[in-house]
């Protein structure tokens, strides 16, 4: 399934390589607060250093907006890592220019190096050739083992494949295999569960998935759309005004394939301690909103999931960070860990909540790329894996 050369068909016996992670990681009172990514990276940077290279990594953290903000410095991340690994990790205060290439320059094989934040320069997201190429002049190859950046043409995750050799890092590898999997050859039947905020975020995501799964399952503040869309009133649910029409046509295209909640928890705020009550779906009374599916809901997709050869899931099906709304994101989560499927967490609020459910260790695999899963569920091409050598 995976078409590019990775780090198995290369020798980096004594070279300098250039890694393209994704330590975009959560960080609180200065100090790394979720490791989840830097895990996901160890067995390329072991396998490189076991392979006699020198590793450079080079990653973005966070919005620092093009400027150098000690905010969104990735300094914790090296000295965690350097815990992590056993060994002294080395640091430079910039990921290009000359502190960068004397950084580059003195580190010897079996040693690491991590580049502070490289959207600290506007370049980065501007996929700048300049840029790309003083990063390049840092390494003898280029390994892009961040899935979680992969769908952005940036100076680190495109740009540099045009100055080095690219291939994939282990992580890359295992992300497409098994969403690819997933799409292009499922065991079926195919359960797909989408939830979250917004129905935009995921048109494109319906649109392709409805025609190559069995079942899409909606749950979250988006079905609050589809609601609206066949008119019923929502009160003060959360609704995207502007996806109405898209809604009421994904509902006419899906038919029974398409599945909404028969019924939802409600509440009078939008606060752990409101008011609640369940309702089958009907007109919601002023005052009042939508914050989680109801427990016949629960019961109807976990006998769905129960059958599926293939389930993947991109988003919670309610305001799970609030215990009383938690539920039905936590039953679903039970009912994927129960199942004999292929199970596929696509990153972002989905992986933070089969994590918080403590059910991660029965999932088949969970992805560290909300974005980037969504764009390949999409059927889209990701630039960071495109630009990579072929087999």
């Amino acid at each position: 399934m995976f078409s590019k050369q990775t780090i198995r068909d290369v020798d980096v016996k004594g070279k300098k390589i250039l890694v393209r992670v994704d330590f975009n990681v959560p960080l609180k009172d200065g100090a790394v607060a979720d490791d989840t990514r830097i895990q996901a990276a160890l067995p390329t940077i072991n396998a490189l250093l076991d392979g006699g290279a020198a590793v450079i990594l080079c990653s973005h953290l966070g919005r620092p907006k093009g400027v150098a903000d000690p905010a969104f410095s990735l300094k914790p991340v090296a000295v965690y890592l350097a815990g992590m690994l056993g060994k002294e990790v080395a640091f430079a205060e910039d990921c290009i220019g000359p502190v960068a290439e004397a950084a580059a320059a003195a580190l010897q094989p079996g040693g690491v190096l991590v580049l502070e934040n490289t959207r600290f320069h506007k370049e980065e997201k501007k996929n700048d050739p300049a840029m790309a190429e003083q990063l390049a002049s840092l390494a003898e190859m280029y390994v892009n083992d961040a899935f979680g950046s992969a769908h952005r043409a940036h100076a680190s995750t495109e740009g540099v494949t045009h100055f080095l050799p690219a291939v994939g890092g282990l992580l890359m590898e295992k992300e497409i295999q098994y969403l690819g999997q997933a799409i292009a050859e499922p065991r079926r039947p195919f359960v797909t569960i989408l939830g979250g905020a917004k129905i935009s975020d995921k048109i494109g995501v319906i649109n392709n998935l409805l025609d190559v799964a069995d079942q899409i399952l909606i749950g979250g503040g988006m079905a609050n759309t589809f609601f609206k869309a066949q008119g019923y009133p929502v009160a003060d649910s959360l609704v995207e005004e502007g996806a109405l029409e898209t809604a009421s046509e994904l509902l006419a295209k899906g038919g029974s394939k398409l599945r909404l909640p028969v019924d939802v928890v409600i509440a009078d705020a939008f606060d752990n301690d409101a008011q609640t009550k369940v309702m089958q779906m009907a007109p919601i009374e002023d005052g009042w909103r939508i914050l989680d599916i109801g427990p016949e809901t629960v019961a109807q997709y976990g006998k769905v999931i129960s059958r599926a050869g293939t389930v993947v899931w991109n988003g919670p099906m309610g305001v799970f960070e609030m215990p009383v709304f938690a539920k039905g994101t936590f039953e679903v989560a039970q009912a994927i860990a129960d199942s004999d499927a292929v199970s596929i967490i696509g990153g972002g609020d989905s992986a933070a909540a089969i994590k918080k459910s403590g059910l991660a260790d029965k999932i088949t695999h969970i992805s560290t790329g909300g974005g980037a899963s969504l764009e390949m569920l999409e059927g889209k091409t990701l630039p960071g894996l495109a630009a990579l050598l072929d087999k």
